[in-house]
């Protein structure tokens, strides 16, 4: 590609979808210097570049604010077959799991742990405040009150929908522990795609993997309710696949 220039990347250091992104960037050598906010504080820096949430690259004239176009973006840089194969059937099982994982994990997930943590008010001012600039992190005990009584609305956060959304991400992993009965390696094809990149991203907040570059508390200190869920859910087929796919596959740079 003509692009060469460092791209900008703005983040929330929580956000399981700016890990998502910063693995595709990482694994493709797509040089970036990462620029983390704090929720809510983080629209101030998007919109100096026109955007509105996170994550947010900006590379040369490209402005992307879906971490599935930044992988496709981190491909094409790469030169293509990086994340994505060129076989188009192969292509078009990625696309479908990647969607899926998208806009019904990623989504479930993040209401699902914000429904526990959103009562730690000191662990949330930790989680929020850990990575972002110190500006930002000195107003989080006026932000966190805030940010506890906007964060139900706009999450949807009532009995039915966290237990739905409970039910997603177990019909999820239980999906992708199907998919892995027939000992397959990786999700579509036999090397590492978007696909289990994206799984892998996507499920951390309800996995805990070693090796996540995105902001996790400590699994013993987060309440037991979630602790056992998260225990569970690690010991599935599709727990441990999460697992594996950051301990081998994270720090994996393409071409290498």
């Amino acid at each position: 590609m003509a692009i060469v220039a460092e791209a900008i990347f703005i983040t929330i250091p929580l956000s399981h979808y700016c890990e998502k992104a910063r693995w595709g960037l990482d694994r493709t050598r797509l040089p970036y210097r990462e620029d983390p906010h704090v929720p809510m504080l983080s629209r101030l820096a998007t919109r100096r570049h026109e955007g509105g949430t996170v994550p947010l690259l900006i590379h040369g004239d490209v402005r992307l604010t879906d971490s599935t176009d930044i992988l496709v973006h981190a491909d094409a840089y790469a030169g293509g077959d990086v994340l994505y194969p060129r076989d188009m059937q192969l292509r078009r099982d990625v696309d479908a799991l990647e969607e899926r994982f998208d806009s019904c994990l990623g989504i479930h997930v993040r209401r699902w742990a914000y429904s526990h943590l959103l009562a730690e008010k000191a662990m949330l001012r930790e989680l929020w405040g850990r990575g972002a600039p110190g500006r930002e992190a000195f107003f989080l005990p006026l932000i966190v009150p805030i940010a506890r009584r906007l964060l139900p609305r706009a999450y949807k956060l009532t009995p039915d929908s966290i237990a739905r959304s409970l039910n997603v991400v177990r019909d999820i992993v239980r999906e992708v522990g199907e998919r892995l009965k027939d000992g397959r390696r990786y999700l579509v094809g036999d090397r590492f795609t978007a696909a289990d990149l994206t799984f892998a991203a996507l499920a951390a907040p309800a996995i805990f993997p070693a090796r996540c570059h995105a902001v996790l508390p400590e699994l013993a200190e987060v309440p037991a309710a979630m602790r056992a869920e998260i225990e569970g859910l690690r010991e599935s087929a599709a727990g441990q696949f999460a697992q594996r796919m950051y301990a081998s596959e994270r720090d994996v740079i393409a071409g290498n």
